[in-house]
């Protein structure tokens, strides 16, 4: 018999989220702590993550935090130690931790801007699913979710380096699902469209552009932070046991029209 209480429950679990002290991340830590998870939120930034963790808190959440840059192998090794010493186990991975600082045709790109969000976007998946997820490998159990994007799944104008990043990501995802479903380890992707977070404001403000975005979206508004809870929770929880390898577009139908 099927418990509704228990098929969404996160109580006992340790979940780490990268990039969690802002934006997307910071909507999905809250979501899978309210649901009873020890959740880890990892950033560069610690006045960031102190502040998110005080916040989530004083809200009665099990919240730690552990300072890393995704993109740099030696960090990330020592973000699996550091976890597994302080919490002795890892049950979810949310690779969010990502960048995207600009918006111009590919004939402008410089090498460097395409390393820089190819190093974080794409190989800081990698790392952290070769780090951390083999932490879950070893226990035969867990479940990794890596935030792609729209842009995994249709091209965005002036975003080249953007778009093969989040495409990277999910073919990884495809792959690694593959490979680890005999291990106990599920792996999928949520794909958000565009959401009310600080790196979209410039966009939401031009009111031209803005309302572009809307025209193409059938829902005519953007995500807000709580449309992200459900999606995690639900990749991470029983409730997804027999789901790996997909992508679950959170984009008001954005990718449908």
């Amino acid at each position: 018999m099927i418990s509704r209480d228990a098929l969404f429950d996160l109580s006992g679990k340790v979940a780490v989220v990268t990039g969690g002290g802002r934006g997307i991340g910071r909507g999905i830590a809250e979501g899978l702590a309210a649901f009873g998870a020890r959740t880890i939120l990892v950033g560069r930034t610690e006045a960031t993550l102190v502040a998110a963790r005080d916040e989530m808190t004083a809200q009665g959440f099990d919240v730690g935090y552990q300072i890393a840059d995704v993109s740099k192998e030696a960090e990330v090794i020592a973000l699996a130690d550091a976890v597994m010493a302080a919490e002795g186990r890892i049950d979810v991975l949310v690779n969010n931790a990502g960048v995207n600082p600009i918006y111009r045709s590919v004939e402008r790109t410089t090498l460097a801007e395409w390393q820089t969000i190819i190093d974080t976007n794409l190989t800081g998946v990698f790392l952290c699913c070769k780090y951390l997820g083999a932490k879950m490998v070893e226990r035969g159990a867990g479940s990794i979710i890596s935030i792609s994007s729209v842009a995994g799944h249709i091209g965005l104008a002036r975003s080249v380096p953007y778009n093969a990043s989040k495409g990277g990501v999910e073919l990884l995802t495809k792959g690694l699902a593959i490979d680890w479903a005999p291990k106990g380890v599920r792996v999928n992707t949520i794909a958000p469209g565009y959401f009310e977070t600080d790196l979209t404001a410039g966009m939401r403000d031009n009111e031209a552009m803005a309302g572009k975005l809307l025209a193409r979206t059938p829902l005519n508004r953007f995500g807000k932070l709580n449309d992200l809870a459900g999606a995690a929770v639900f990749l991470a929880s029983d409730a997804s046991a027999y789901v790996t390898g997909q992508s679950l577009r959170v984009d008001g139908g954005y990718t449908a029209s």
